[in-house]
């Protein structure tokens, strides 16, 4: 069966970032189709995603402009302070200090941020429950659930084959699926992978003592430890670990796992309790050999996946959302093709840098902090060190962590 209304845009994938695209169009005046294979009720169900997203200040003013409802603003707790940590896990000895600390605050972001936190941690289906019933609010045809087979392209517009036996006819499609994007695949886009070795054990933790804000990343040799604030005195843990030993950190008891993670911990935020259950997420590099093809533009994980230790995966994201918004919304003006290579191509090279810089620099991070080689824990420990003493790097960091850096779309800038 035939979708009777051909669309401007056509997007596959409802997550995050796929939601949010679809709100920013139909906000900016397109007609715009969402299918999604999952349904709201398993969205926003707890054990559907146990992974909390540290969101840039930039990316929190897009999702306000949407008109997302308080119900992400009340799950948001703002990141005021960074704290990276180089050197053994703060357990190996009884209240044992960590040797090297580099702490960026809010206030490095200077006067033409001021009033703005680093970022904020919200969980995702937290995040998803807002998309949600901002959609159901929206002028957005949403297909749920329903599965993207393939695509095909014309001259004039694209078309998807759904798994319920409907097409949709649209200008342009937009491939938000994630990492094993069928729309990718079919476009015959190249996607090129590495893994690191490494599982991210993820959880919710209570804690002893208040974070005041503050997100921690602990470097260690097999990988990092990231607690990440949540509101309520809560954190949102992500134990990066080699693959076999995240098995065994994901099946172990209870008390075993919390006894274990208490060493890492140290005295810092006391000792922590575990809340509901643990996820583990396998890690690796992706990268692809373009973000556009005929009648298509990919955003999110389907056009680049790194490592999730710069914390910018899904702000990463959120850029393309802001960027392809505002590409297309500039190209109706002007009266082109919203689906053409020309505004494609506009797209593409916006993003070029930006991600190429982002995955980059994240892979570079993760492979020289999952090291325990004496040169480099000595490089490390002088870096981080200079870092914390120079005011002028804190800001360049602080505005990364911020996703403040670059030339930002008008939706993401102040104002």
């Amino acid at each position: 069966m035939h979708i009777e209304t051909e669309f401007d845009v056509a997007i596959a994938g409802g997550g995050l970032t796929g939601a949010t695209l679809a709100l920013a169009l139909d906000q900016a005046g397109f007609s715009v189709a969402l299918v999604d294979a999952n349904l709201p009720v398993a969205m926003e169900a707890t054990a559907f995603d146990g992974r909390a997203s540290a969101i840039a200040f930039t990316a929190m003013r897009q999702w306000r402009n949407l008109g997302l409802d308080a119900r992400l603003q009340a799950a948001a707790q703002p990141m005021e302070r960074i704290v990276v940590t180089d050197g053994p896990a703060p357990g190996a000895g009884a209240g044992a200090t960590l040797p090297v600390r580099l702490s960026i605050s809010a206030k490095d972001l200077g006067d033409s941020e001021a009033g703005e936190p680093l970022g904020w941690l919200i969980e995702n289906t937290q995040v998803l429950s807002a998309l949600l019933a901002a959609l159901a609010r929206s002028g957005v045809t949403v297909l749920r659930p329903a599965g993207v087979t393939g695509a095909d392209i014309a001259a004039n517009g694209g078309r998807l084959r759904l798994d319920t036996g409907q097409t949709v006819s649209a200008k342009l499609l937009v491939s938000s699926e994630g990492r094993r994007s069928v729309l990718r695949q079919t476009a015959g886009i190249r996607a090129e992978t590495s893994g690191y070795g490494q599982t991210g054990v993820v959880a919710t933790v209570a804690l002893a003592k208040r974070h005041d804000g503050t997100a921690w990343q602990h470097f260690m040799p097999a990988g990092p430890l990231a607690i990440l604030p949540l509101t309520g005195d809560r954190a949102s843990l992500v134990w990066t670990e080699r693959n076999d030993r995240a098995r065994a950190l994901q099946s172990m008891p209870e008390a075993a796992f919390t006894a274990l993670l208490a060493r890492r911990f140290g005295d810092d935020l006391g000792r922590p309790t575990l809340i509901g259950p643990r996820f583990a997420y396998p890690l690796s590099l992706q990268r692809v050999s373009a973000v556009t093809g005929d009648r298509l533009a990919l955003v999110g994980d389907a056009a680049h996946g790194l490592h999730p230790i710069s914390g910018q995966g899904l702000n990463l994201g959120l850029k393309d959302v802001a960027a392809l918004t505002e590409v297309l919304s500039d190209a109706r003006d002007l009266g082109e093709d919203i689906g053409g290579s020309l505004v494609l191509d506009r797209y593409a090279r916006w993003r070029r840098l930006d991600v190429a810089g982002a995955v980059t620099a994240a892979d570079l991070i993760a492979r020289v902090f999952s090291n325990d080689h004496d040169s480099l824990r000595w490089i490390r420990g002088l870096a981080l060190s200079v870092a914390d003493r120079s005011p002028a790097i804190r800001r360049v960091l602080a505005r990364e962590a911020g996703a403040a850096a670059g030339d930002l779309p008008r939706s993401l800038a102040l104002g």
